[in-house]
């Protein structure tokens, strides 16, 4: 599995005024490319990966969603990585957010 940096975005503090959030979040956007040569004829080669990094004040709170296997179509994969960009997809939405989207695009 190869991983490949799509970008990265902040939530400031600013943004989570309305929570009980009081400290900026790091959201970063991974492409997987699945190179195992098992899987390379029987599952989506390319996937997602999404990465939260909470800086509180006592710690660093990091939360991770790898989905491998969503599609063999590397710019859908792209296109999904922008969106979640876009609207500041965390890792605990992200199956979700996929399920909404997928009803659009077919990605395997």
């Amino acid at each position: 599995m190869v991983r490949i940096f799509s970008g990265s975005t902040f939530i400031e503090k600013e943004e989570l005024k309305d929570t009980n959030i009081c400290h900026p979040i790091k959201l970063e956007y991974y492409k997987i490319i699945n190179e195992d040569e098992k899987v390379k004829n029987r599952k989506a080669k390319f996937g997602i990966n999404v990465v939260k990094t909470e800086y509180k004040q006592e710690h660093i709170k990091i939360e991770n969603k790898i989905i491998q296997h969503l599609s063999n179509d590397e710019s859908k994969i792209e296109e999904v990585l922008e969106m979640f960009k876009k609207h500041k997809v965390t890792p605990i939405t992200v199956e979700d957010i996929l399920s909404d989207f997928s009803k659009k695009i077919i990605f395997i």
